[in-house]
């Protein structure tokens, strides 16, 4: 329920707080004072689209609060839980708008996006404007009344759910046999390139290793000659070698350090390349012990070397990368096995997730049209309340799966009318009279709002073309909604304004530099002026406050 709204310096007001209750809320006041304003500005306030010239000239920015009780509202304070943001038993909207046209947007303090105020005001309040009688010509619009008031919101997600689930396993149907297909000509030339890589049978480093091995087995001969040559410098020529003049330069470099201790670090140093020197010489020995110069080994590595070469060749990949190459195909072969042992469930799956798609339609379907006899029986009476009694109202739920699925099910819904005896029942959009548009439409909207799970209920100028009694019988069936919920009613009828529990007057005052609507709550000496007022303009009798005394309702 909506609180208390707080608007500052917003088109031409410079102020206002209303304090708002529960029940009926007349707003009146004369035409072009702005009698919509609020409920524009409440408007941005839940998230909708604004631009700069809603700022008040000569200020810097609009504010705009709107305060709501929450303590009975267990939907309102679960999304708000499930956002993450202070959940009380009341909630403050807030958007600000500058006048270069930065917009921001608040929850209980916290700055949020714009959607997440639109997505928390739909919960909150639901606005029905001047013009609803064209959206309620739209069949989309005309299903969504009807699931809102059957309440339909798990059976048409649980639809929802069995459609996208049918249209999942659907396009990967379609993806897998398109795939198929595609993979035809490429499979077999595949299935060809694995069995002759698998037949290799190549480890995933051994180029490498044949290439080491291949440049040692080739160079045998010199990597002996060689081995031996460094052996005799090191120690293996008997007339002069490396280890024999390091030992005497050590025997020299012991007898100098007895002479001056500074030298020890050289001597330790000339000991440690002695004892690499020795080692280098013993690793020789036992390199050239196990080295094998064998001729047929070289055959084998060259032999083995050049067919990986020749498919190297072949596939246009490195002979170092050809195992990396082998598992890729490998993958993708199975890859196109995983498909095609997929492809064969999934025509059972999809048929399953198909006939689980009907199923809950179909529970839906039936549904719609209980509440739509329903609404059809409520819809008439109230016809026939507001000076239609002939009129008659149908909604037809055609329920037909051949016709195409949708995640709203395969009902199409259409609101049906017939004004006059003997009239056949013609889609809404085909009524011809506007008056008569109009106070259908006000009949669908307040019978239906009386079931939607919103607070607060706001009917803009909803009763246009209406007047004399059936203006009356729009009052009461508003003042009978209002003691259910929250409506706040924007009127000029006087008929329907007497009804209301609290009444706001509306109005605007000029100057040479500034313009500025009010609004302010009424009392009951100030009502009966007001109701005189819309009876008979601004020239006010004692008659006209007679008939406002009869309107007024306490």
């Amino acid at each position: 329920m909506l609180l208390q709204l707080t608007i500052s310096n917003f088109a031409i007001v410079s102020f206002l707080e209303l304090d708002l209750r529960q029940g009926m809320t007349s707003i009146t006041g004369e035409t072009g004072a702005g009698k919509s304003i609020a409920i524009d500005a409440l408007a941005l306030a839940l998230g909708e689209r604004a631009d700069a010239d809603s700022v008040r000239p000569g200020a810097d920015k609009a504010d705009i609060s709107a305060r709501f009780r929450i303590d009975k509202l267990p939907r309102v304070k679960a999304w708000l839980s499930e956002q993450e943001l202070d959940e009380q038993d009341e909630c403050i909207l807030r958007r600000t708008l500058s006048r270069e046209g930065r917009s921001r947007g608040y929850i209980n303090g916290t700055p949020v996006p714009l959607s997440q105020l639109k997505a928390l005001g739909a919960l909150l309040i639901n606005i029905h404007g001047q013009h609803a009688h064209q959206e309620l010509q739209k069949p989309d619009h005309q299903r969504a009344l009807l699931d809102a008031y059957a309440g339909h919101h798990q059976l048409v997600n649980g639809v929802s759910r069995n459609y996208q689930h049918w249209r999942q396993l659907s396009n990967e149907r379609k993806r897998l046999q398109e795939e198929q297909e595609k993979w035809q000509a490429e499979r077999q030339l595949l299935e060809y390139q694995v069995a002759e890589l698998d037949e290799l049978a190549l480890d995933e480093d051994e180029f490498p290793e044949l290439e080491a091995e291949h440049k040692r087995l080739s160079n045998g001969a010199e990597l002996v000659t060689d081995c031996q040559l460094v052996m005799d410098v090191l120690a293996d020529n008997d007339e002069t070698n490396a280890l024999q003049l390091v030992r005497q330069g050590l025997k020299t470099l012991n007898e100098l350090v007895t002479m001056d201790a500074q030298l020890a670090p050289v001597l330790e140093m000339a000991e440690a390349g002695l004892i690499q020197l020795e080692e280098s010489h013993n690793e020789l020995s036992r390199y050239l012990d196990r080295l094998e110069l064998d001729p047929e080994r070289l055959h084998e590595v060259e032999s083995r070397m050049s067919k990986l070469m020749e498919l190297s060749r072949k596939h246009h990949v490195p002979a170092a990368e050809l195992h990396g190459f082998h598992q890729e195909l490998k993958a993708r072969l199975a890859n196109m096995d995983e498909s095609s042992h997929r492809l064969e469930h999934l025509d059972e799956e999809v048929e399953q997730a198909k006939a689980g798609f009907i199923q809950a339609a179909e529970r839906l379907s039936q549904s719609r049209q209980r509440y739509a006899a329903t609404l059809n029986k409520k819809i008439t009476q109230s016809l026939h309340q507001l000076s239609m009694e002939k009129g008659r109202f149908e909604i037809e739920v055609h329920a037909d799966a051949a016709a195409g699925f949708s995640p709203l099910g395969i009902d199409r819904v259409e609101f049906l009318v017939s004004t006059n005896p003997g009239q056949p029942l013609s889609p809404l959009a085909k009524v011809a009279s506007g008056g008569e548009l109009s106070r259908i439409s006000l009949a669908i909207q307040v019978i239906t709002a009386q079931k939607v799970e919103t607070p607060t209920l706001i009917f803009d100028e909803v009763d246009v073309g209406v007047s004399g009694p059936t203006a009356a019988v729009v009052g009461k069936l508003l003042r009978q909604l209002g003691e259910s919920t929250q409506v706040l009613v924007i009127t000029h009828l006087p008929q329907v304004a007497g009804n209301g529990h609290q009444h706001f007057f509306v109005s605007k005052s000029s100057d040479a530099d500034h313009t500025e609507t009010r609004m302010q709550e009424l009392d009951e000496q100030h009502r009966l002026q007001e109701l005189a007022r819309l009876l008979g303009g601004n020239r006010i009798t004692d008659n006209t406050l007679a008939n406002a005394r009869e309107l007024l309702v306490c």
